[in-house]
């Protein structure tokens, strides 16, 4: 469905008011974005603790647990097909439902109103509950990308920060509000009610838009990145901060510091209006305020068709699902992330008990962990923006930076591995840095290979290979060799009583960590041979086509200028 009016262009602006011309535009449903994903995404970090607890799990457990929602919310190919077929209002609305529903089960399990479930039902309540995070995504993300179009890293990687940024924002809003309250309540709050009320309030600004492109978008979302970045420094400096400090003594900075967040959250909406008003001094076009929908759901299911599944059209040209899927380029992309991501989420979630093992103090260990958050975002927003910068100034190409990544990324577990002096700081860093980093890259390469026509359903298939990289590292590597460990430490124990599941030192983790190492290396080679085959493409068509972009820029601002 396409809406052809004046949103994002300068038409009858005249005939309607202001406000509702803000409301309507492009600008304004990117900013709705921002906040959506900003919402979205709850560390499970922040409540895993309350159901641990009042459920009386052990840490295998709660580590199946952490699986089924790390399945859950990578598990988007369903929120893919419906969003190909339907509006992104049903998508948004479908996550909603699903992250409310699963949500608010657990907390009448963790606050004892229902009679406690067996672990299996607690797995598919967390796994419908996280898989609202696709629908939501894919809703937010290719929408955007679709509206602004040719710049899929950059705008990828500004909702994507803001995604990585949630587990901080929401972090804040929990500790603002912690005092003197039931803490099982608050995840209600924030967890189940706070993101699909956001996606519900903003739902229908969140649509398809047809818009002339322009090379102009590049400065607006320069501005968001801007503010965005400054978000991400206050909420590291406030982290560091608090951790230092300690909450009893700072529960009026902790509410004020909240507040400047939420301010820095809603600063865009300045950007929005700045950007309408600019619409309102350039010439006017021809343009109509009618809705034109078209179906053709025959051509829609032909992209589920076997025909010619194996002749596919150029690179850069829209492929059919199929097409895509048994592509060698999609083959590649699919190990590499496997291999890359699997590795960094592995060793995101181990961070914590790697630093008990390794003796680090309980407050360090916490700020590590805080702090990959926002690294993670920092990973995002940098490798979007600067693989864009490179590709248009140096016709560097988006799987080279890729491969780079990943041999950055394959640093921290040998860091891990040989418990090198403040080596856990170093590799959370870099962990969190890459770990982000390599999602925008992902997503653009994605479009640029195989077309925006089905990026909804390919966008959701590459995310596919984080729950399966994460459960052979974390499940078969990570935590086998891990209890093995643990239990030669058990039998060469003379101390009665000592936890099976607990282990100290180097050696709980070492061997595990080269493997990742490897493993990460060889991604690193699998996405390097994609970007061979692919560099005569980057450097010919993706390149020029960017350059084009970039040149057609200037003439829209003089126009601007000369108005004003």
């Amino acid at each position: 469905m396409e809406i052809s009016g004046n949103s994002g262009c300068p038409g009858r602006w005249s005939s309607r008011p202001f406000v509702l011309q803000i409301l309507r535009g492009r600008w304004f449903m990117f900013f709705a974005s921002t906040l959506i994903m900003s919402a979205g995404s709850p560390m499970f970090g922040l409540y895993s603790a309350e159901i641990k607890s009042s459920l009386g799990y052990d840490q295998t457990t709660l580590n199946l647990l952490s699986f089924f929602k790390d399945l859950g919310a990578n598990a988007g190919i369903l929120s893919g097909v419906i969003y190909k077929f339907a509006p992104p209002w049903v998508c948004l609305s479908i996550g909603a439902v699903l992250n409310f529903s699963g949500y608010f089960i657990i907390w009448l399990s963790v606050s004892k109103k229902i009679s406690t479930p067996r672990v299996w039902r607690m797995c598919v309540y967390i796994c419908i509950a996280s898989n609202s995070q696709p629908f939501i995504n894919t809703a937010a993300v290719v929408t955007c990308i679709k509206n602004i179009g040719g710049r899929t890293a950059v705008v990828s990687a500004l909702l994507t920060g803001f995604a990585g940024l949630s587990g901080a924002i929401i972090t804040q809003l929990y500790h603002a509000l912690a005092y003197g309250n039931d803490s099982k309540s608050l995840i209600f709050l924030l967890i189940a009610a706070l993101p699909a009320a956001v996606s519900l309030a903003f739902s229908p600004t969140i649509r398809i838009i047809k818009v002339d492109h322009d090379g102009n978008v590049v400065r607006v979302l320069y501005r968001f990145f801007y503010v965005s970045l400054g978000l991400a420094i206050f909420l590291m400096a406030i982290t560091l901060l608090q951790n230092k400090l300690g909450f009893a003594r700072t529960d009026q900075f902790v509410i004020t510091a909240t507040v400047f967040v939420v301010m820095l959250l809603l600063l865009p909406i300045a950007v929005v209006v700045k950007e309408e008003l600019n619409l309102l001094r350039m010439p006017k076009k021809q343009d109509s305020d009618k809705i034109n929908v078209v179906v053709s759901e025959d051509s829609k299911l032909q992209e589920f068709s076997c025909k010619n599944m194996f002749l596919p059209p150029e690179r850069g040209q829209d492929h059919t699902i199929l097409q895509a899927l048994v592509s060698i380029d999609m083959l590649l992309l699919f190990l590499a992330t496997i291999c890359g991501v699997g590795g960094t989420i592995t060793a995101i979630d181990n961070l914590g008990e790697i630093g008990t093992s390794f003796g680090y103090p309980t407050k360090s260990i916490t700020t590590y962990v805080s702090l990959v958050s926002t690294w993670n975002y920092l990973g995002r927003v940098i490798s979007g923006f600067l693989s864009e910068h490179f590709l248009i100034k140096y016709e560097f190409p988006r799987p080279l930076m890729l491969t780079i990544i990943l041999v950055i990324s394959s640093i921290a577990p040998l860091l891990i591995a040989f418990n090198v002096p403040n080596g856990l700081y170093v590799a959370s860093v870099i962990i969190g840095f890459c770990f982000g980093a390599q999602w925008p890259l992902l997503f653009a390469i994605i479009s640029e290979l195989f077309g925006l026509k089905n990026y909804a359903v390919l966008y959701n298939f590459v995310t596919l290979a984080s729950p399966i990289g994460s459960y052979l590292l974390k499940v078969w590597v990570t935590g086998y060799l891990y209890d093995t460990e643990a239990k030669k430490q058990l039998q060469a124990s003379a101390r009665a009583g000592e936890r099976v599941n607990s282990c100290d030192g180097v050696e709980c983790f070492r061997l595990a960590f080269i493997i990742i190492a490897v493993v990460t290396v060889f991604g690193a080679v699998v996405s390097l041979l994609l970007a061979v085959r692919t560099m005569k493409f980057y450097k010919e068509d993706v390149c020029k086509k960017l350059r084009r972009e970039e040149v057609a820029a200037p003439v829209t601002v003089e126009a601007t200028s000369a108005l004003e």
